[in-house]
């Protein structure tokens, strides 16, 4: 099973910038605007010719690659190797969601003062650095269960303010008409990663055991980073006078959000998804290890079989908006990933080879679903949303669509504690049904495509 984004936004970092001094990224950017040549909008023709997208696109890739090994990893060494009850799986999870809770408001008010690249910079820098001390704890002898809460808390803090730049950098990097393309290709490797590694993760798990195998995310991020400082943006930051108390800010994203009558529609239906999600994905690495009976490395595959649906989708959303419409499509892909969930607590009824098929099987066609609803209202939010308001705009839906997350990855430990595993997964799954709600009873089906003028209402349909 996969969460939505991820799971709709659905399920998971980040950086700071310091305020003085210059990065080596800065200097880059200064010699090239003594020079008098400020980096280029993407080339025209399709964005396999263009370098600039391709280097940072190949670094994301290695990126979300090795983070699939140390989502699977951390789990197993919880589970299996220290021995986490649902309430430390519970609260692992939720330590590593708490900053979309915490800090997701004011991340997206700073990133609109930041060049978005090189928060994403640091906050690649912050999570290997991070990472890194699982490792040597786990040689030195004393790794514990809170060394883990305290490497998810940092890492989560990291992921928000690179979630935010990320989702947000796309429209400095191409043309508004490659919007589209560039989020087809970046959600497209994501389920590439989502693939190759979780099998890769178990494998690696299986071979130099789960805290080894996060070096490999490690060396991923590093990637990353230097491809980050290899890409050229043309983002504008804001005049020094565009700025107004951080309060004021934080209320203009959310204003911006909740004042777009699809945008709001779509952050309840994702909200209430992730809500779920996260509830059924705390409590996954039990369910199949110790309750079914799954290795990591079967683990492993399920992930990576499941994935497959999530790239179809990506390669199908484009083919499925135009026969039914952006808008539209939406309600749909709600529909279908909310209906999904309904069959994953059965799987503990039946022998292991059907069990591993059903959760295959609805794996798949959530991923599926998950996609092509990610890549439509994604691509709908880019394309409206005024670029000194993007980084707010996506904060402030990752606060109310993520921040959600660590209160359900609590839950989950405690109910899953108190009535145990599987009847808690069945809450989950009752509650999933709901989220498709919002966007099902929504003026979605009234028009075909979504609005595309910069228009705060959403009234301005196309």
């Amino acid at each position: 099973m996969s969460q939505s984004e991820q799971p709709p936004e659905v399920v998971a970092a980040a950086r700071a910038e310091s305020p003085s001094g210059m990065s080596r990224a800065d200097a880059a950017d200064a010699v090239e605007s003594e020079q008098g040549a400020p980096p280029a909008p993407a080339a025209r023709g399709s964005l396999w010719r263009d370098r600039n997208f391709l280097t940072m696109w190949g670094g994301q890739a290695l990126s979300q690659f090795g983070s699939q090994i140390t989502e699977l990893a951390l789990p197993v060494l919880a589970v299996l190797v220290l021995q986490a009850t649902e309430a430390q799986v519970g609260y692992l999870n939720a330590a590593a969601m708490a900053a979309f809770l915490v800090v997701g408001l004011p991340a997206g008010a700073w990133i609109d003062h930041m060049r978005k690249r090189h928060v994403m910079i640091w906050a690649d820098a912050v999570r290997a650095l991070a990472l890194a001390a699982v490792p040597v704890l786990f040689l030195t002898g004393g790794l514990e269960m809170w060394h883990l809460y305290a490497v998810a808390l940092v890492v989560g803090v990291a992921t928000v303010f690179f979630d935010v730049s990320y989702q947000s950098i796309v429209p400095s990097l191409v043309r508004p008409d490659q919007i589209a393309e560039a989020n087809g290709k970046l959600e497209s490797t994501q389920q590439l990663a989502g693939l190759s590694g979780p099998a890769v993760a178990g494998g690696l798990v299986g071979l130099i055991t789960a805290p080894l195998a996060v070096l490999a995310t490690v060396a991923t991020y590093v990637a990353s980073l230097i491809a980050l400082l290899r890409t050229r943006d043309h983002e504008t930051l804001r005049a020094p006078e565009d700025r107004a108390p951080l309060h004021r800010e934080i209320a203009e994203g959310l204003a911006w959000v909740f004042g777009n009558r699809f945008l709001r529609r779509i952050v309840a239906t994702t909200g209430i998804s992730n809500l779920f999600s996260t509830f059924i994905f705390t409590l996954m690495p039990i369910y199949y290890l110790r309750i079914i009976g799954f290795t990591p490395a079967v683990m492993g595959l399920v992930f990576s079989l499941t994935a497959v649906g999530g790239l179809l989708g990506a390669i199908a959303t484009p083919r499925i908006v135009a026969r039914v419409g952006e808008a539209r499509a939406i309600p749909l892909s709600a529909i279908a990933f909310s209906l999904s969930v309904i069959p994953f607590p059965l799987a503990v009824l039946l022998p292991t080879p059907a069990a591993f098929a059903l959760v295959v099987a609805q794996g798949f066609v959530m991923s599926f679903a998950v996609l092509v609803y990610n890549i439509t209202q994604v691509t709908f939010r880019q394309r409206i949303t005024p670029p000194r308001l993007l980084g707010r705009m996506n904060a402030s839906i990752r606060f109310c669509v993520w921040g959600v997350m660590p209160l359900s990855a609590l839950a989950a430990g405690w109910l899953g504690t108190w009535l145990g595993t599987v009847p808690a997964l069945w809450i989950g799954a009752a509650g999933s049904v709901a989220s498709a709600l919002p966007v099902v009873l929504g003026p979605f089906w009234r028009v075909r495509d979504l609005p595309r003028a910069e228009d705060p209402s959403g009234d301005a349909a196309a």
